[in-house]
């Protein structure tokens, strides 16, 4: 199964393509804006190493967040654009989803993908759903839990200073054959569908005109 994996939710841009669970060309930057401009060169990079074309894929995933308003839509757009061309199945897989699929052994722990937001504002991703809030206002889990993302290592200090059993993982960005590995998941019918739709935990700031922006998922 060959799968084409985007990822511009939180400050990394990423492209990979992943052959039957193995990494056959990847490429990645990290950069906090300009992502519509970044993915469709790696793309293009990335296939011509493999020897693809779009057609011949499986199918095309991307992150859907929670994370950056303007990234996630740069590379949900391209996702989509990909998929009207070739014909192949766009897949939605959100960060926690595949920070899950990196860390398939913690212990008994459930897992919280903490994301940046503006000022202190903090996405949680959680099993059951998720939430915005501010850091200091972040409850304790009332049981153990491990962090990824890159705001994990500012919430595991503050809910490990006020007692919590919290672990701090080394994942602060998906990765894009994580990302491929919950779209073959998904494929399969091994996991629900997910709709290739932004997750937005809150309002963005910028908001814009009526009919330009996706429903929240």
């Amino acid at each position: 199964m060959r799968i084409l994996a985007l990822d511009a939710a939180l400050g990394r841009c990423s492209a990979a393509v992943v052959g039957d669970g193995k990494l056959v060309a990847a490429r990645s930057a990290d950069t906090e804006r300009d992502h519509a401009a970044a993915l469709p060169p790696m793309v293009a990079d990335i296939l011509a190493e493999a020897g693809l074309r779009t057609s011949d894929l499986d199918a095309i995933a991307v992150t859907v967040g929670p994370g950056g308003f303007t990234s996630l839509r740069a590379a949900i757009a391209l996702g989509y654009g990909l998929s009207l061309g070739s014909g192949r199945p766009l897949i939605g897989v959100s960060v926690g989803e595949a920070f899950a699929q990196a860390l398939p052994r913690l212990g008994g722990r459930t897992l919280w993908a903490a994301i940046v937001s503006r000022g202190e504002r903090i996405f949680l991703e959680r099993p059951d759903r998720v939430l915005a809030a501010n850091l200091p206002d972040i409850e304790d889990p009332g049981h153990p839990v491990a962090l990824a993302g890159n705001a994990a290592i500012e919430v595991t200090a503050r809910l490990a200073a006020r007692g919590a059993d919290v672990m701090l993982t080394d994942l602060r960005v998906p990765r894009p054959q994580d990302v491929a590995a919950v779209a073959s998941l998904r494929l399969r019918g091994l996991l629900p569908p997910r709709s290739p739709m932004p997750i937005y935990a809150e309002p963005p700031a910028a908001k814009p005109r009526a009919g330009e922006r996706p429903p929240p998922s």
